[in-house]
Parts: C-alpha cells; sequence; structure tokens
C-alpha cells in the first residue's frame, strides 16, 4: 500500500511539473506582448550580454513549451519508455540549471526577480525561490522511470493522494514569492511615485502612442541620449535638430500599467529653450525635413548632450494610443 501511493504521488508530478512549465511560457508570452520587449524582465537573462538575452529568452520559452507538451504526451501509454524518460531527464535538468543560475542571478543582481512566471515575479530572489527549483528538479528526475499515469485503484488511495498533493501545492505556495505578490496587488495599489516600472517597458508604451508616432520623423537617432525619472514620470531625451541647430525631443511618459499619458517638447539644446514645432504638416515638408536630418546625421551631427529639461513645460498631449 505505501509503495502504490508513493508510485502514485510520483505520477501526480508530471501534470504537476507541466502545469508549471505552460505556466511559466504563457506568463512570459503575455509580458512580451504587452511589453513589446523580449528580454524585459526575464530574470537570468540578465547574465547574458545584452545582444543575446533576447535569443536566450525567446529560448528558453520555446523549451518550457516543448517539455510541458512532452510531459503530458509521455504521462500515458503513448511515448512511454524511453523517449518519457528523456523528457522528465531534461525538465529535471533544466530546473537544476535553473536553480545555479538564480544563485548566480542572485550574487551579481540582487536587485532582479527570478522572471519564473513574467510580471508575478518581479520580487528579488531569496532562497526560497532558489529551494523551490531545487525542488522542483528533485520532483521532476524522480519520475525518470516510472510508467504511465494511472488511476487510484481505491477511494482511500484516492483521498490520500489529493491531500498529498494538496499538502505540496501549500509548500509550493509558501516558498513562492508571486503567490504573495499577487495577493498583495489585489487589495493594494502602490502610489505612482512608488511605482516600479522598468524603462524598457516605459520605453515600449511610448513607442505605442500617437505621440511617438507624430513626431518620430524629427529624430535623428531612435536611442535615447538621456533617460531620468521624477516622481511619476520617466523622461527620454533623443536628438533632434530646428533651424539648422542642435535640439531634443522629449517625451515624458507617466507610470501607468496601461494607457499612459505621454507628453512632448522639443527643446535648444544650447539655451534649454522650448522651441515652436517645426511646420511639417503637409508630406512634402515633412519629406524635406526627413531628409535634412538624414543629412546631418550622415555628416556625422554631435550628440546632444544632457539637457537641464526636467521641469520644461510640455506643449503637446496624448493620453495614451
Amino acid at each position: 500500500m505505501a509503495a502504490d501511493m508513493l508510485t502514485l504521488f510520483g505520477e501526480a508530478q508530471i501534470p504537476l511539473l507541466a502545469a508549471l512549465l505552460l505556466g511559466g511560457c504563457a506568463t512570459k508570452a503575455l509580458r512580451v506582448v504587452r511589453t513589446k520587449a523580449v528580454s524585459a524582465g526575464l530574470g537570468p537573462t540578465a547574465l547574458f550580454p545584452l545582444r543575446l538575452r533576447a535569443p536566450v529568452a525567446v529560448f528558453m520559452c520555446v523549451v518550457e513549451f516543448c517539455l510541458g507538451v512532452g510531459l503530458l504526451a509521455t504521462s500515458s501509454h503513448f511515448g512511454k519508455g524511453t523517449p518519457a524518460g528523456l523528457i522528465r531527464l531534461s525538465t529535471g535538468l533544466l530546473f537544476l540549471v535553473a536553480t545555479f543560475a538564480l544563485i548566480e542571478l542572485r550574487s551579481v543582481r540582487p536587485d532582479a526577480g527570478c522572471g519564473c512566471f513574467g510580471d508575478f515575479s518581479q520580487a528579488p530572489v531569496t532562497s526560497r525561490t532558489i529551494t523551490r527549483s531545487a525542488l522542483l528538479a528533485v520532483a521532476a528526475l524522480a519520475t525518470m522511470k516510472l510508467g504511465p499515469i494511472t488511476l487510484p485503484r481505491w477511494p482511500d488511495q484516492g483521498v490520500a493522494l489529493l491531500l498529498a498533493v494538496v499538502a505540496e501545492l501549500v509548500v509550493l505556495g509558501f516558498i513562492s514569492p508571486e503567490i504573495r505578490d499577487f495577493l498583495v496587488q489585489i487589495g493594494y495599489s502602490a502610489p505612482c511615485e512608488l511605482r516600479v516600472v522598468n524603462p524598457e517597458q516605459s520605453l515600449a508604451a511610448l513607442h505605442r502612442t500617437a505621440q511617438w508616432r507624430r513626431h518620430s520623423d524629427l529624430l535623428t537617432s531612435h536611442e535615447p541620449t538621456d533617460v531620468w525619472r521624477e516622481l511619476c514620470w520617466r523622461y527620454f531625451s533623443f536628438p533632434s535638430t530646428h533651424a539648422g541647430k542642435d535640439a531634443e525631443l522629449v517625451f515624458a511618459v507617466r507610470l501607468e500599467q496601461r494607457r499612459p499619458v505621454v507628453l512632448s517638447a522639443l527643446v535648444d539644446t544650447a539655451s534649454g529653450a522650448v522651441v515652436p514645432w517645426p511646420p511639417a504638416t503637409s508630406r512634402s515638408a515633412r519629406a524635406r525635413w526627413r531628409g535634412t536630418l538624414r543629412v546631418r546625421q550622415a555628416h556625422g551631427a554631435d550628440p546632444v548632450p544632457h539637457s537641464e529639461a526636467a521641469g520644461l513645460p510640455m506643449v503637446q498631449r496624448s493620453d495614451g494610443f
């Protein structure tokens, strides 16, 4: 009886691991869709060079999806034997590698979250996060020699198995910071002055607004020369020109999760004064303006230095998209 219960409990780990893998992949994908940034906030990708973060993030999400589907596909008589053992071994190795990656991430970037479940995993990595990953690795490796999933033969076995699985879920919930953060978010909304929003997320939100579409043609570069935050606003300064002089196109993005308010202004670099927008209302005028900017960029115009435009009045406004 005890051996049968251990076998049933081991078999119960297979759908649980599959649900965690598929759930982690889904939440990461939702974050990418919302932020338009593949590598934003995906935890251990911060250990890689900037140019490799997006490919590594995509690779990890694909691996999680394939292993989750593979665990479910090999849980019955279909695919039993060697395929099932390889899938479960790969799952255990994935969680084992993730454990060591989280240990390294905590020492290198103690402020970064694990990124295990997208937006729900923004809390810094702690010993509980590492313990959860190690326990999941052990659970996956322990299922390697198990056969297809079978149902309990007796009602008392089913009740005992249910209680054991519930106890396991309680333990996982206790060591998972995502549960605590989710419960806090239900009953509390932080003031915008204290809200944590990544610069990449604000920049992605800016790129989706009408203000960006209206003024992006005035930029000599789409890479900001300066980024700073003041209370509820994050400012992005981009190089531009005005009447043959260097200028800065400054966007202010309010730190909101959805449809942020965006303000913009064109600032003279030398004087710091707000200048009027160029009269580029017609298509031909805008084409001439873009041609002038391309000529200045081809001749190696100097980048715009930092501007003391933190408190400047914004002359155009856009409420979201």
